[in-house]
């Protein structure tokens, strides 16, 4: 009887790529096999270059793969799995940004994200088993736009209540409540079958 091999952990950031006290980077530090798709050095808004990089960390993976994307590593890897590499065990995709939609100031605009290629947002089944956090409170999508994707990707939801964009900005650095939801992606065959 040969051993399943363990899981890697790979975690998708948004677009402000790496942030020390965020909750993706203490989740990091709960897992022995994790990869982290680096920050762009160039074309940070073009959706092509961080599929690009996603699927360049996701290359020289041979066992099983479980994906932690928040805000818009969330339409990273939607806009990957149109065209996936490899097969992915789950994903934990977490408050995704409704980039179809004038965010707050500080923030690209929805004409400088067209231009990225990031619109239209995919809006079909995902090739794996997912699970989709909703802020009742996010500043940069309506819980209702975020539970049509859950309902259009296939995706579990799951409420998180007033979480705000789950970031530190919100009051969130270290989130006990993701390495539970990766635990189920890692160990249930339930939540695969829920969506398949």
């Amino acid at each position: 009887m040969t051993a399943t091999p363990t899981p890697t952990v790979v975690i998708v950031p948004g677009l402000r790529d790496h942030v020390a006290d965020h909750w993706q980077t203490h989740l990091a530090e709960q897992f022995d096999a994790v990869r982290t798709v680096p920050p762009l050095e160039h074309d940070g808004l073009s959706r092509a270059a961080r599929v690009a990089a996603l699927d360049e960390v996701l290359a020289p993976v041979a066992g099983p793969v479980v994906l932690v994307a928040h805000s818009a590593g969330v339409l990273t890897t939607v806009h990957w799995a149109r065209n996936p590499t490899r097969q992915i065990h789950g994903a934990l995709l977490a408050t995704p940004a409704d980039l179809e939609r004038p965010l707050p100031e500080g923030y690209p605009s929805v004409r400088e994200l067209e231009r990225g290629g990031w619109l239209p947002i995919p809006r079909r089944r995902l090739p794996f088993p997912s699970i989709l956090g909703i802020s009742s409170n996010d500043p940069l999508a309506d819980r209702r736009h975020v539970a049509g994707l859950a309902e259009v990707w296939g995706s579990r939801p799951v409420d998180l209540g007033p979480v705000g964009h789950l970031n530190p900005a919100s009051g969130h650095g270290y989130w006990p409540r993701a390495e539970e939801l990766v635990r189920q992606l890692l160990g249930s065959r339930q939540t695969e079958r829920a969506v398949s």
